[in-house]
């Protein structure tokens, strides 16, 4: 198994390119536009063809590279159902599975940071680690904020504490973002130490959420929709 987790500083973003060994199919998750060098070069030097480029929600706080990658290596660019991103090639529903040369992944739907984020589930058949990769939903110690773009604390709750929760404890759990240095935990970790999940109830975590009191990300009134069009127009 082919996995490389890379980073974008200015948005604390982290993207997933994964492919069952190097010459083979490839896809990538939550690519950001200015890292497109870096893709293109990694994806060149491991002889991968890449052939799907996720995006697990509309983020606020960068612009995809879903859009470039497309055009640059002819890759399908994929959401969940619920996305408005019309320049998206394929869409996914809860439970389908994303098979690309024996990588699996399947979809989850997972909104509360979103009305329309997915996290997917990669099934490591006994040759790796089994891994979610959780977009903004849960993250690592924290969770995604609720306070725009369709966001509900209690839609993120049920999200983390019914599905994602509901996944074996060893599996690893990737987020999209994060900004103390974590790069991954676990479902057992996030149950138990996760300080505004653990022990907590659905209005507990909700009046943690509503607290938060954080700024609009930055770039979000042009994230948005440049996002909603794949990142090809800001």
């Amino acid at each position: 198994m082919l996995f490389r987790q890379l980073f974008d500083r200015q948005s604390s973003t982290y993207t997933y390119l994964i492919a069952s060994g190097k010459g083979r199919e490839a896809l990538i998750i939550d690519p950001v536009k200015e890292q497109m060098p870096v893709y293109l070069g990694l994806i060149e030097q491991l002889d991968l063809k890449l052939v799907r480029a996720i995006d697990t929600h509309t983020h606020a706080d960068h612009i995809t590279a879903l859009g470039d990658l497309r055009d640059a290596t002819g890759c399908v660019t994929l959401m969940g159902e619920f996305t408005r991103a019309e320049c998206v090639s394929q869409h996914v529903r809860e439970g389908e599975i994303v098979d690309v040369d024996g990588v699996r992944l399947k979809a989850l739907y997972t909104p509360g940071h979103t009305n329309e984020s997915f996290s997917f589930v990669r099934d490591g058949r006994g040759e790796c680690e089994d891994a979610v990769f959780t977009g903004d939903v849960l993250l690592i110690r924290g969770s995604g904020r609720t306070d725009f773009q369709g966001g509900d604390p209690y839609a993120s709750y049920d999200s983390i504490v019914n599905k994602l929760f509901a996944l074996g404890e060893e599996t690893r759990v990737y987020p999209a973002h994060d900004y103390k240095g974590f790069t991954v935990s676990t479902i057992w970790e996030e149950r138990r130490f996760n300080p505004r999940l653990a022990g907590k109830s659905a209005e507990q975590y909700a009046e943690i959420m509503r607290s938060l009191n954080l700024p609009d990300p930055k770039m979000m009134d042009v994230a948005v929709p440049a996002n909603l069009a794949c990142g090809q127009r800001a």
